[in-house]
């Protein structure tokens, strides 16, 4: 019985390596054909085979388009932060702010501002302009002593990074991001609560300034440390780092760097693809695009259909084979089991 059993296995998976190199093929070019051209229609930052450009990395600023965020300040303004060391936070807040596309459907900011208390100054559903954001960060006030920074964390992550509050759902694929601004240590545990921040899905950067505890911000920071733990000496040079978050937060518009794309140039992380205006069909130069004629439309929905038929074929005859695998074995087993009836 086991020699059979081990001959049937051994017949299944020959029908299924012949049905695969029967239909593998086809259904690979179909996916070939079809995938791409969808991902091009609806998703057009995933990666297309075939259709990358690569591009210099070294693209002027002005060229830099920084990716849809859910960006979040924690700032720091315990009595420590001098009103005049509070002024220089805020012009890097603008500063940052103009590093970045604001919108409704780019990226939206919120600010939580802290010391002994913590109070949201505005949430990300508030402002959706780079006016806007700047004028309510020229109203903030600095807050009194203390420095609760684990409930700053805990605020903005059970408040703020909600969609309530204006957070994009998950399905969005939006990044979270909160930046953290402090000069002090802690007078609360900030361990536990970052992390589970980061579980939740914010990817925090930490900014100490002069007096601030690196331990304590390696312990806030996403991984890997080196690039979302910074330091400055004073508040007088913060704005400094302004570039270091341009480039951490930037995608570069490589499509303003030049294309030669007919229709459309779509940007795809650090290079681009081009397609076509409804009607028309990427040429075999993947940058041109011809007009669909009524065949190929027709051609569309002819290898479509074939593909439907040859997976059904593929899974009748797939079924069918185990249907008659089962039969055999059902049947070899009722005859063993006689076999020891008679035994006994």
């Amino acid at each position: 019985m086991t020699c059979f059993i081990c001959i049937s296995v051994f017949c299944l998976s020959a029908f299924l390596m012949e049905a695969q190199s029967t239909y593998g093929p086809y259904l690979r070019n179909h996916n070939q054909l079809y995938g791409d051209r969808q991902r091009s229609d609806f998703t057009p930052n995933m990666p297309v085979p075939g259709h990358g450009n690569s591009i210099n990395f070294g693209a002027p600023a002005q060229l830099c388009k920084s990716r849809p965020l859910d960006l979040v300040f924690i700032i720091d303004s315990s009595r420590s932060v001098r009103p005049a060391e509070f002024e220089k936070v805020k012009i890097f807040l603008s500063e940052m702010v103009d590093s970045l596309d604001i919108g409704t459907d780019t990226t939206r900011v919120a600010l939580v501002n802290y010391a002994s208390t913590v109070n949201i100054e505005f949430l990300l559903k508030k402002f959706f302009s780079k006016a806007e954001v700047k004028q309510a960060f020229s109203r903030i006030d600095p807050l009194s002593t203390g420095t609760m920074t684990g409930l700053a964390i805990k605020t903005a992550m059970e408040q703020v990074f909600t969609e309530g509050a204006g957070a994009r759902p998950l399905k969005k694929n939006i990044g979270k991001v909160a930046i953290i601004v402090t000069d002090g240590r802690p007078q609360d545990k900030v361990e536990e609560v970052a992390a589970a921040a980061r579980a939740s899905g914010i990817e925090i950067y930490a900014v100490g300034v002069d007096r601030a505890d690196m331990r304590s911000l390696k312990q806030m920071a996403s991984q890997p440390l080196d690039d979302h733990v910074f330091y400055v000496e004073t508040y007088g040079v913060i704005e400094k780092l302004t570039s270091k978050f341009r480039e951490t937060l930037c995608g570069f518009d490589a499509c303003a760097l030049g294309h030669n794309c007919q229709h459309i140039c779509v940007n795809n992380n650090a290079s681009y693809f081009c397609k076509c205006r409804e009607g028309y069909v990427i040429n075999s130069d993947k940058k041109t695009c011809s007009k669909q004629t009524n065949e190929e439309a027709r051609g569309d929905l002819t290898e479509n259909a074939c593909m439907c038929e040859a997976q059904i074929a593929f899974q009748r005859k797939v079924h069918n084979s185990i249907q008659s695998l089962t039969s055999r074995l059902d049947d070899i087993s009722n005859r063993v089991q006689q076999f020891d009836l008679r035994r006994a």
